[in-house]
């Protein structure tokens, strides 16, 4: 026992005293609101009604993105697994560091359906760039 309490309180002290440096995510972050207006994004959030949704990225750094892809994969409970549900194209400046992406004449980003979604933005091979999961309800 006396063994253990001086391993325990060996790595204690080891990360305690040395010299680790702890980052924030420093990758793109993706989130979802109602839409983006004049003020910014209007309701951030992980749950909401179905319909129509605005898709954001931020980054610490410039995306260096240009033509990517919003994805909707749904959870299916039945199945135990995530299934394809939409895609949306997008072209994007390069230098970008913070971008939306909401409904227009290609793309209506609209979640017709309950249930738990994925979300991700691709790059053009469709790389996962940043993802999130959000619960939509029936209104």
């Amino acid at each position: 026992m006396r063994n253990l309490s001086v391993f325990v309180f060996g790595v204690f002290f080891l990360l305690l005293f040395s010299n680790i440096t702890v980052q924030a995510q420093n990758e793109p972050v993706l989130y979802l609101c109602v839409e983006y207006g004049d003020d910014g994004e209007e309701s951030i959030s992980d749950v909401f009604t179905t319909g129509y949704l605005t898709v954001v990225v931020k980054c610490d750094y410039k995306l260096g993105l240009e033509d990517v892809h919003i994805q909707f994969d749904k959870y299916n409970a039945k199945k135990d697994k995530w299934e394809f549900y939409k895609k949306f194209d997008y072209t994007i400046d390069p230098s970008h560091k913070y971008v939306y992406f909401a409904r227009n004449d290609d793309s209506d980003m609209s979640f017709d359906e309950t249930g738990f979604f994925r979300v991700y933005l691709l790059d053009d091979n469709d790389k996962v760039i940043a993802s999130t999961i959000v619960k939509i309800i029936d209104k």
